[in-house]
């Protein structure tokens, strides 16, 4: 079998930076095995895969190197940037049909792809032993901790701190859940930052993780009063984020490169 096969940099304006995405348009599924040892064999954050549900509408699914997940902001992204610029779809945007709902993503000014997705709640963790895990995973203290639907979420002193954690993937992958998030205001560059640890789900470090900034938006909004943010996910190939709360839902806008145009054979 011959699938066509894209590599897009999300939420990036150049190559080499942002979050790659591997996004293979298809005419109807092939088997989740399959998938899941393409995604394996590509080796990247998230790849993702589509068919058609409709006019303008699509299912979407995403899956890491080790398992398929409910939400994925960069490879969705990625897929409208493939849908937009690769399959002459001449619509101003496009919904996908996913785990987490219909996600529409919107074309914009300057090249910008806005993401329609939904604001997920953070509360706080009280158990003290987590949180002295989730330091010890860190190997830092702990301003606050949260736990979102997906992920456990800790705000550090400063951007610098964020910037120069070194996680034991180990213990991080021993917390549970998808992942955890680090975040803390930004400082002049940005309203603030984060990074984003998967490593139980083959994804050590998430490079830009617009799922999490669906948690990071409304946690940030209710401690700042604002509903708009420009956010820098601090990783090595860095990426930024254009993010909006309206409402239940979360606005995020970037831009998205082409690296590689190609076919996979299995």
């Amino acid at each position: 079998m011959k699938f066509p096969f894209y590599w897009v940099d999300a939420f990036a304006s150049q190559v080499f930076r942002g979050n790659p995405a591997g996004v293979l348009p298809l005419t109807s599924w092939p088997g989740d095995g399959l998938m899941q040892k393409i995604a394996l064999e590509n080796g990247l954050s998230e790849t993702a895969f589509f068919v058609p549900a409709g006019p303008r509408r699509y299912h979407l699914r995403w899956f890491t190197p080790l398992a398929e997940v409910d939400l994925c902001g960069h490879a969705t992204l990625a897929t409208a940037f493939v849908v937009f610029n690769e399959l002459s779809y001449a619509g101003d945007s496009v919904t996908f049909d996913s785990r987490s709902g219909p996600l529409t993503v919107a074309r914009g000014n300057h090249g910008l792809l806005e993401l329609d997705f939904p604001a997920l709640e953070t509360a706080g963790v009280t158990d003290q032993a987590v949180v002295e895990a989730v330091a010890k995973a860190l190997g830092t203290k702990l301003e606050w901790l949260g736990k979102t639907p997906f992920d456990l979420l800790a705000i550090l002193e400063s951007a610098e701190r964020v910037k120069a954690v070194a996680p034991n993937m180990e213990l991080v992958a021993a917390l549970g859940g998808r992942g955890l998030s680090v975040t803390a205001p930004g400082g002049e560059d940005a309203d603030f930052v984060s990074r984003f640890f998967a490593p139980r789900v083959g994804v050590p470090e998430d490079p830009v993780t617009g799922s999490a900034h669906c948690a990071l938006v409304p946690l940030w909004a209710n401690r700042t009063g604002r509903t708009t943010f420009k956010a820098i996910q601090v990783s090595a190939r860095t990426g930024q984020l254009q993010c909006t709360l309206d409402g239940d839902r979360v606005r995020m806008a970037g831009k998205a490169v082409l690296y590689l145009r190609g076919e996979i054979e299995v």
